[in-house]
């Protein structure tokens, strides 16, 4: 038996339920589901004659799921990008408690001598209690993330297109990794555009009457990717002569903003080559520069 959800969250449970029983579970695009009704009336029992219809006359939306042990490996990616954030928050309210008090270090307030001046500075008793459990909190972050970096890089190491994608200046363990468990199978996208599209990258268009009009970039999709695709894509702009010379030219006309997200993107397109040429970072970098190399950018 085959049976169609809309694609929702929480529903591990179900899916081993349905294939315990034997059962097929197909999970539909909701977007696509909702625009194909018509009418305004909405309850469950229409919704579940409008599944069914789908199924029935084969034109239900279904979208690629990973496999369970992707799902779970995901699950890896993404505590630790959750920590990095809680990480990134406990040091901003230590910044804070610090220049508070006229002491403004940047990055070198996390370093040994920055953090024998943070705690020797005199605070009240609630803001010295603060400092200290925030200091507490930093600590165990810490270990907790290295413990982390490792599995990453040990799960990298182990998936062979995740290699592939790290011989990419720029391009750590933790970003190949979670490219290649969030773009899936890379025959699913036929071109570069909508790679860029899943991952929220592309601008948001809003045209009439023969004119254009762009904006920000739409964030319909994986929020931690995207991320990951901005650090990488800033580190990689040091590190790829014709990056760098994007980055800077867009950093003088638009600002460092506008300049990391297009990096980001130009990331995205090269991975997304890589993996469907295959080709390496060395290989990418001469199927760019030969009369044909027209790979990148489309």
């Amino acid at each position: 038996m085959r049976v169609g959800i809309e694609a929702t969250g929480h529903t591990r449970w179900f899916e081993r339920m349905l294939a315990e029983l034997g059962h097929e579970l197909w999970i539909g695009d909701a977007a696509q589901i909702r625009a194909s009704m018509v009418r305004k009336q909405k309850t469950d029992a229409r919704d579940a004659a409008h599944l069914l219809d789908l199924l029935l006359s084969e034109r239900f939306p279904r979208i690629w799921r990973p496999t369970l042990e992707e799902r779970d490996l995901r699950q890896l990616v993404w505590h630790r990008q959750k920590l990095v954030w809680m990480r990134n928050a406990v040091g901003n309210q230590l910044h804070a408690l610090a220049m508070g008090e006229g002491v403004c270090r940047k990055k070198t307030l996390f370093t040994k001598k920055g953090r024998v001046e943070l705690e020797s500075l005199k605070l009240g008793p609630w803001a010295s209690h603060r400092r200290q459990e925030l200091l507490t909190m930093t600590d165990q972050l810490d270990t907790s993330l290295q413990k982390l970096d490792q599995a990453v890089a040990e799960q990298a190491e182990r998936n062979p297109t995740a290699v592939l994608l790290m011989t990419h200046p720029g391009v750590g363990p933790v970003t190949s990794l979670a490219f290649v468990l969030t773009i899936g199978p890379v025959g699913r996208f036929e071109r570069s555009k909508q790679v860029v599209s899943y991952l929220g990258l592309n601008p948001r268009e809003h045209s009439s009457g023969g004119r254009q009009r762009l904006g920000a970039i739409s964030k319909q999709g994986n929020p931690m990717m995207r991320s990951l695709l901005v650090e990488a894509g800033h580190t990689a702009a040091r590190l790829d002569p014709e990056l760098r010379q994007d980055y800077q030219r867009l950093k003088l006309r638009r600002g460092s903003g506008v300049a990391k997200v297009a990096m980001a993107r130009k990331l995205a397109v090269r991975m997304y080559w890589m993996l469907r040429s295959p080709a390496n970072y060395a290989q990418l970098v001469r199927m760019q520069g030969s009369p044909r190399g027209t790979l990148v950018g489309q």
